[in-house]
């Protein structure tokens, strides 16, 4: 069998596999070398910290998070769950309407999957196996890592300061190499494949 006899889907889900292992690589590489807490400047605009996310996106989370069971951790995993087959579901509708459907759209949307399953992987799992989380399963910390300090950016708008780390920087979130493939296949979607949608 050669690579020309695999079908799409399979080579998709190849891709998928091969970005989610990045992902968990990264992470868990970051672990074993970092202390929660730590950050090491690799560049100027670019560091290392090592942050363990209870929530989603920017560290949000749903309810407290407080007592026995954080609820809020588990309804949002389940919605990850329910996402992440909608996202596979959404995949092969597109793989069956064969070439008319743009690769850029194809692309885009397993970054979005493989981003997915690797937060998702971290909200099951590392509760369960990395020993100072210790909350369980499907309540695990997402592991973030990335920190892109760009430029200062003093005279921020209030309502634009979700874009401003509290040491003043533009962008000042702290996210993984998941969230990335989010984030970029989103804006890419967006910026290049917006006729598609309309």
């Amino acid at each position: 069998m050669t690579l020309a006899n695999i079908s799409r889907g399979y080579k998709l889900t190849l891709w998928v596999i091969l970005l989610v292992a990045i992902d968990q690589i990264v992470k868990l590489l970051v672990h074993a070398n970092l202390e929660v807490g730590e950050s090491i400047q690799v560049f100027k605009w670019f560091n290392l910290c090592y942050v363990e996310n209870p929530g989603f996106a920017f560290g949000m989370r749903l309810g407290s998070g407080e007592g026995a069971v954080d609820w809020g951790k588990i309804v949002l995993s389940c919605f990850r769950l329910v996402m992440i087959g909608a996202i596979i579901y959404g995949i092969r509708e597109l793989l069956k309407r064969g070439n008319e459907i743009p690769t850029g759209v194809i692309a885009g949307a397993v970054l979005i999957l493989a981003g997915a399953i690797g937060n998702m992987v971290d909200s099951m799992f590392y509760g369960l196996f990395i020993e100072a989380q210790g909350t369980g399963f499907m309540t695990g910390k997402v592991i973030d890592m990335i920190h892109l300090p760009l430029f200062k950016w003093e005279s921020c708008p209030a309502w634009l300061d979700f874009l401003v780390g509290s040491d003043g920087y533009f962008f000042g979130a702290i996210f993984n190499v998941a969230d990335a493939y989010i984030s970029v296949a989103v804006v890419y979607l967006i910026l290049f494949q917006h006729k598609f949608f309309m």
